[in-house]
């Protein structure tokens, strides 16, 4: 049987319903991934999944990543814990794509919500492919072929991740084995073909091609740009959603609006591959 799917914003995202997560056969495995690449962020409410079931949702698209920084659940290392009485969220609260400070930034995400706040800590995802598309065509031809630098640090500053010397060294290390990588500013999707904005504010931090002065005002203008209402779906979490997003041709951003309230997510996280740009013929 199909899966029910509502299409949420014209640009981006879609709820899924009349499926649970836990117990999967193949053909709704492959329609899932199909709506993804179609939608590029999908919903489904009131799943509850346990780590492992979680994982292995993330693992029927790739190897999973093991995060350098965050806390992961116990016997369970592939599923990290986002808790906010816990861990400093406010990096959340920047329209980033995860983990691009890699050589090959994560495929995807499986995101659980855990624990929500009566008010706030909504998730927005914005469509790099979307923006690409309704840039000017000269802004669009200066952009191809462009290369910029993404930096860990510029999420993970250390005066926010390390309270004491042995907090510091390690965050230190982990700096030394993630110096800032280059990709493409717009990268081509390696499923789809299509073509995506590659840049957010919270890990970009200049075009390489461009002198300092003239890459901080593009980047300026495209972190803005990229996320505008148009480009971006808002989600209002229950606890037992999950989310799954194309991480390859989006960002988000987790809102830090909810104060001293608890707010716990967990968060699987695909491999992906070498961002690329291949020019359409």
């Amino acid at each position: 049987m199909s899966l029910d799917v509502q299409n949420i914003q014209p640009n981006i995202g879609a709820v899924i319903s009349g499926v649970d997560l836990n117990v999967l056969d193949q053909s709704q495995l492959d329609e899932i991934h199909q709506n993804l690449l179609k939608y590029q962020v999908i919903f489904f409410r009131n799943q509850k999944l346990e780590p492992q079931a979680q994982a292995e949702l993330a693992r029927s698209f790739g190897d999973l990543h093991i995060h350098p920084i965050y806390p992961t659940v116990e016997g369970v290392k592939e599923i990290i814990v986002l808790d906010s009485h816990r861990q400093d969220l406010r990096d959340n609260d920047l329209w980033h794509t995860d983990v691009t400070f890699s050589q090959t930034p994560p495929l995807g995400c499986v995101l659980q919500a855990i624990k929500i706040p009566l008010v706030g800590g909504d998730t927005l995802w914005a469509s790099g492919v979307s923006a690409f598309r309704l840039l000017s065509d000269e802004l669009k031809e200066k952009l191809r072929g462009l290369t910029a630098e993404h930096d860990i640090r510029q999420s993970f500053p250390l005066e926010r991740f390390a309270s004491n010397d042995k907090e510091r060294e390690k965050l230190l290390e982990i700096f030394r084995k993630n110096p800032p990588v280059t990709h493409p500013v717009i990268r081509t999707h390696p499923e789809t073909g299509e073509e995506s904005l590659f840049v957010s504010e919270g890990f970009t931090t200049k075009i390489h091609e461009l002198d300092q002065a003239e890459s901080d005002t593009l980047l300026e203008y495209l972190f803005e740009y990229s996320t505008q209402a148009n480009f971006h779906v808002r989600w209002k979490w229950q606890e037992g959603d999950v989310a799954i997003w194309d991480n390859r041709c989006t960002q988000h951003k987790a809102l830090f609006d909810y104060g001293d309230a608890h707010r716990i997510m967990r968060r699987a996280t695909v491999l992906g591959d070498v961002p690329y740009y291949k020019e359409i013929a």
